[in-house]
Formats: C-alpha cells, structure tokens, sequence
C-alpha cells in the first residue's frame, strides 16, 4: 500500500463566509485558521496549502470578554529607537475593525512562509457588503 501525497493542484478549495456578530474574537480566530489550513479535509498536509478561501463580515460586532478591550495591546515598531507604537482593541476596532480579525487569526497560524502565504485568503469586512458573491460562498456556522 502506497501513501498518497496531495498535490495542491488537486485539492478543491471552497470559499466559506463566517458571520462576525456577537461572536468571542478567539473562536472566530481558531475556526479561520483551521479553515485556512485545510484541517478539516481528509487530505490535511501540513507543508503544502489545502485550506479554503475564507470572508467574515461584520468584523466590527465582535465580541471580547472581561477588560480585552483596554487591556488588550497591539504593538508595532519600525526598528528605529524610540518608535514603538501601541494601541488598543478598542482603538483597532474603530479604526479598522478587519485589520483586528486579521491579527488574531495570524496569531493562530504558524510562524513559516506557508503561513505568509495563507493569510492573504481571508477577507475580513466592517458590514455585511463583500465583493465576493461571485465566487458562491457556503455559509459557515460557528456554533458547530
């Protein structure tokens, strides 16, 4: 018996749409991030992209419990001394409430270039308007 290896032109990726509304950060994070990297199939490779495309709207009716929303940092710094930038949840989400969604499911994937490459499939979107019904999405729930 012979071990099949997927080729990523074989896999059929699907495009799925998650609704963001009164939904925990985290769990949408970790439900992306295993859609993204094709877990859920059978044909799971962990070097090679088998993941599916993924669009969450409503990015700004997102959820985080206790004090997240001042405590929670994000930091940023250009390497120059003295330019180490921070902001809060609070201020990311009225700023640019996808940009939120994005960081937290990059937190949940590995740190490779595979990784690089996978972020740039999901879409995240402040409301329920997507350029995207062309490519037929499959409503994905959260409360699986």
């Amino acid at each position: 018996m012979k071990t099949l290896v997927p080729n990523a032109d074989l896999v059929e990726k699907k495009w799925w749409l998650i609704d963001a509304t009164d939904q925990p950060l985290g769990r949408i994070a970790t439900r992306v991030a295993t859609l993204l990297r094709g877990k859920h199939k059978p044909q799971f490779t962990p070097f090679l992209d088998t993941g599916d495309h993924v669009v969450v709207i409503n990015a700004e009716k997102v959820k985080l419990t206790g004090k997240k929303w001042t405590d929670k940092v994000y930091f940023r710094h250009s390497r120059f001394f003295g330019s180490l930038k921070a902001t809060s949840a609070q201020e990311l989400l009225e700023k640019d409430p996808a940009e939120l969604i994005e960081k937290a499911v990059k937190g949940m994937l590995p740190t490779n270039k595979l990784s690089r490459r996978l972020i740039h499939k999901v879409k995240a979107y402040k409301g329920t308007e997507h350029p995207h019904a062309a490519q037929k999405l499959e409503k994905y729930s959260l409360t699986k």
